[in-house]
């Protein structure tokens, strides 16, 4: 493994401060949303705002990357998000804010195709799978971390915006001196919704569901633990196990999806989340730390792993050569799930109080979860046999994996 990961750890330890910074400022900025009054509907509006920049970012930075290189890309985008995190703390009104968490999905984004695609291309087939599995454990890692600087400092300050500001500026520094070669590009993003939904409608939809369940949740998760919870460190300790829930259900998830078929893991895991959903909004005001802990990881168990499971099952029903496309478009379908989901879900916060959000989240798994139980009796599903395996699918859910697959370089002389 040792010999795997040393052409990549540089980009690695970008990955890990970069993410560090990032799993810091999405729970602060709810949180010193609400300290400034800011309404529900404008903290909503300010996660699909972020989304939104996160899907142009997704589209467009393939292409940013083609005309002026890797490496001045990376080093551009972590100076926009340093300084948009500077930003929050001095101009405290909402429209701002909206705008400038738009900039900095379009950022992460964008630094997020730049990563993969360097982490993908200097991985082989044989040391692929155990690379991103780092990779992943660490981008996981790191954003549980993330939440515990919350408690470095109160979020009514200045303290925390110069830390996350800090971690960006400094997660520029290996790729700018990394010796690594910069991978080339030679795919466009393929976008065909009207062919992807032929292939599978339950993927096109489930992906548009999944998009508003955690896009809300991103979005508006904070703001609801800290309006039950006076103490910030509940709001750290719940986002933390939802982080790592999904984590450590990802693979059983996968497994049992490969084992038992796509659909009938979905429709079960969609259900049971449903079920968490509502016995949040039931019992939330009755939990413990402790009690609070173990429900946060198994929503987020439950939750997080459906979009690989969902990308699986279409790639089961897909050609080869389609595989680009597929990813492409379920990717697209995500970002407007989660762009109109906080939209949603903050309306409904804002006549229900902050019990809303598990309300809308519960709904929308358990209308999914019903959806696909119709779709059995319209379709069979493929044999287990000619299912492609989960680990496939799951690098095939990250951010830039299907626009690299060339394994030549580009000499990145900038």
């Amino acid at each position: 493994m040792k010999e795997a990961l040393k052409p990549v750890s540089a980009l690695l330890v970008s990955v890990a401060i970069l993410l560090t910074g990032q799993g810091l400022q999405g729970t602060l900025l709810p949180i010193r949303a609400s300290v400034e009054s800011f309404s529900t509907t404008s903290i909503g509006l300010m996660g699909a705002a972020y989304f939104f920049g996160f899907t142009i970012g997704c589209l467009l930075g393939v292409h940013l990357v083609k005309r002026v290189g890797h490496i001045r890309v990376f080093l551009a985008m972590t100076a926009i998000a340093s300084t948009t995190a500077l930003i929050h703390a001095l101009i405290l009104y909402s429209w701002f804010w909206i705008f400038m968490r738009m900039l900095t999905g379009f950022c992460f984004a964008v630094l997020f195709v730049v990563i993969e695609s360097w982490v993908n291309n200097r991985s082989s087939n044989e040391n692929r799978g155990v690379i991103f599995s780092v990779y992943v454990m660490i981008t996981l890692s790191v954003q549980a971390v993330g939440q515990f600087l919350m408690l470095l400092y109160e979020p009514d300050g200045i303290e925390l915006f110069a830390i996350i500001s800090i971690l960006v500026t400094i997660a520029a520094i290996p790729i700018a001196l990394s010796t690594s070669p910069a991978p080339y590009v030679d795919q466009d993003v393929s976008f065909n919704l009207k062919k992807l939904y032929k292939i599978s409608p339950a993927a096109v939809i489930g992906c548009l569901f999944i998009g508003f369940a955690n896009g809300s949740f991103w979005s508006l998760a904070p703001i609801f633990i800290s309006d039950v919870y006076v103490d910030i460190s509940f709001t750290a300790y719940f986002m933390t196990a939802v982080i790592v829930g999904g984590a450590i259900f990802q693979w059983p998830v996968g497994y049992l999806s490969d084992k038992i078929g796509r659909r009938k893991i979905t429709i079960v895991t969609a259900a049971l989340s449903a079920t968490i959903s509502f016995l949040i909004v039931s019992v939330i005001d009755d939990l413990n730390l402790s009690g609070l802990i173990i429900t946060g990881l198994f929503w987020g168990g439950l939750t997080f792993p459906l979009y690989a499971v969902t990308v699986a099952h279409a790639n089961d029903n897909a050609n080869p050569n389609e595989f680009v496309m597929v990813s492409s478009s379920l990717l697209l379908m995500y970002g407007i799930g989660a762009i109109i989901g906080p939209i949603i879900s903050s309306g409904l916060m804002a006549y229900t109080k902050s019990s809303g959000l598990f309300v809308f989240t519960g709904i929308t798994h358990l209308i999914l979860a019903i959806y696909l139980s119709t779709r059995v009796a319209y379709r069979e599903s493929k044999p287990l046999e000619e299912h492609i395996p989960f680990n496939d699918a799951l690098n095939a859910t990250h951010t830039a994996s299907q626009f690299y697959e060339s394994s030549e370089y580009e000499t990145d002389s900038e």
